[in-house]
């Protein structure tokens, strides 16, 4: 077995198609295809099925995904653990973040990371939360930061603060009277984000809690396209924090408070089955330096900070 089947191995179950893997990695599919043949005949079973909508990897091939990804990080870590034992932090580290959190923190951050440890490259990826603790899980990303509803065993964690959820809408339909309670909210047109999701999560919850179903009118995968439905006015959305979208936007209404209090917790997650690197250890304290300085300079309405870094 070579590094390479490996490689070819997992951009292929992450791509979903030989031809996907084929065209992204740049390697012609029949080379692809002969690659998980030889893989396959040294491990002595079968790794990937394939059915009408691609491949998937089988029950074998799923621990060995999970596997591969591991080594293959470590692979890519090795010379900046190396180079860090005499010096400076040095090396690649994987960095995911929530779209929210992505929307004012990620590009400032990675720009002071940068001049904070400039022998360190942030591979930087966005995602909802949910899959970013998928991504940690096995591997594919060294840290995240991320909203959490309930701490989930098997991560590591630093939380730095929890932020209230409140309703926003385009000023068009959005009159605050700075709180709304659960009721008010379920009867308005609203754009959600697709389940699964940490805040949907939340939302149903509570929704379901009370006995009843709200008015979702569109949803999204995405931050910015969540907000650009907003902004359209076809209804109103519900944030973890107050600040990246609204306050001082001509075209959205006054934030309002969700009434009794709903709270998401901010934190930078790491697997707890495996220690950080030195420059991943490094990230997650420049990361948790950044955001409980940025909350501190920044009023921001429902916010609390739990002073850990």
């Amino acid at each position: 077995m070579q590094l390479r089947h490996l490689r070819y191995f997992v951009k292929i179950v992450e791509a979903g198609s030989f031809s996907r893997a084929a065209a992204t990695i740049h390697v012609a599919q029949p080379a692809l295809s002969q690659q998980i043949a030889e893989l396959e005949e040294e491990l002595g079973v079968p790794v990937l099925q394939r059915h009408a909508r691609g491949i998937s990897p089988t029950p074998a091939g799923e621990v060995l995904y999970r596997e591969a990804v591991v080594i293959l990080r470590r692979i890519e870590q090795l010379p900046g653990i190396v180079r860090s034992t005499g010096g400076e932090p040095d090396g690649v580290v994987a960095l995911g973040m929530s779209s929210t959190l992505a929307a004012t923190v990620g590009g400032p951050f990675i720009q002071t990371c940068r001049e904070r440890l400039p022998k360190v490259m942030v591979k930087f990826h966005i995602s909802d939360s949910e899959t970013l603790k998928r991504e940690i899980s096995t591997h594919a990303l060294d840290l995240a930061l991320l909203f959490e509803d309930q701490f989930a065993a098997g991560y590591s964690r630093a939380p730095l603060f929890r932020q209230r959820l409140y309703y926003i809408g385009d000023k068009r339909i959005s009159r605050s009277t700075g709180t709304i309670s659960m009721e008010k909210l379920a009867k308005l047109p609203l754009v959600l984000p697709t389940a699964p999701n940490i805040l949907r999560s939340v939302l149903d919850r509570e929704f379901a809690g009370i006995g009843v179903s709200p008015n979702i009118v569109s949803e999204g995968d995405q931050l910015s396209s969540i907000m650009s439905l907003v902004r359209q006015g076809l209804g109103g959305t519900v944030l973890p924090r107050g600040f990246e979208h609204g306050e001082g936007a001509a075209d959205l209404g006054v934030p309002s408070l969700i009434e009794p209090p709903l709270f998401l917790t901010a934190s930078v997650m790491w697997s707890s089955d495996t220690a950080l690197s030195r420059a991943a250890e490094a990230v997650r304290l420049a990361l948790a330096d950044y955001v409980i300085a940025l909350t501190r300079e920044h009023v921001y309405p429902g916010l609390e900070l739990l002073g850990q870094s």
